[in-house]
């Protein structure tokens, strides 16, 4: 055991003298090691961590903002494509009423085409029916006339008044030979 314990010592000088070869003071060297760990500590748990607390925040916060922005961008995409939609709806139903206007116009064209052509029909009717009358009027008239010459052609001719019985008859012979 004593050799044991010469060689710890030798060891122990050897060491010694490496490091106060090197220039270094190990109780200073343990406190300067010990002081860096503590204002290390201090320095992670007071500021770095904090700041890595604060950094993770924003960066949530970056990530959020960015998801915000593109489940707006979506949205977006989502109500322009709604937009178009209900224009592209729009049109058509311009197109579809404006194709029921322009069948309504050539409809109502037609009825009134129709209603002219029968109020023309009517008309046309009408001035013949009246044609007609005139005609048969005329004609009365003219057999009427007639009548009467030949009456008054036959006086002279007989020279003698012929009574009304004799005057029609003579009358209504004539109107059949015409």
């Amino acid at each position: 055991m004593i050799e044991n314990t010469h060689e710890e010592v030798g060891v122990e000088a050897q060491n010694d003298s490496v490091v106060a070869s090197l220039g270094l003071n190990v109780n200073l060297f343990i406190f300067q090691l010990a002081n860096f760990a503590i204002v290390s500590a201090i320095i992670w748990f007071m500021i770095l961590k904090p700041l890595v607390n604060k950094m993770e925040e924003r960066k949530k916060l970056v990530d959020e903002s960015v998801d915000n922005a593109k489940r707006i961008e979506s949205n977006i995409q989502i109500s322009e494509q709604k937009f178009q939609e209900k224009i592209d709806e729009a049109k058509v139903e311009a197109n579809q009423v404006i194709a029921r206007a322009q069948i309504e116009a050539d409809s109502l064209a037609g009825r009134m085409r129709g209603k002219a052509e029968a109020d023309v029909e009517e008309l046309i009717k009408q001035a013949k029916a009246k044609i007609g009358e005139e005609k048969d009027k005329m004609t009365q008239e003219l057999r009427t006339e007639t009548g009467a010459l030949v009456v008054a052609t036959l006086e002279k001719v007989l020279s003698k008044s012929i009574d009304s019985e004799t005057d029609k008859k003579l009358i209504e012979d004539a109107l059949k030979k015409l």
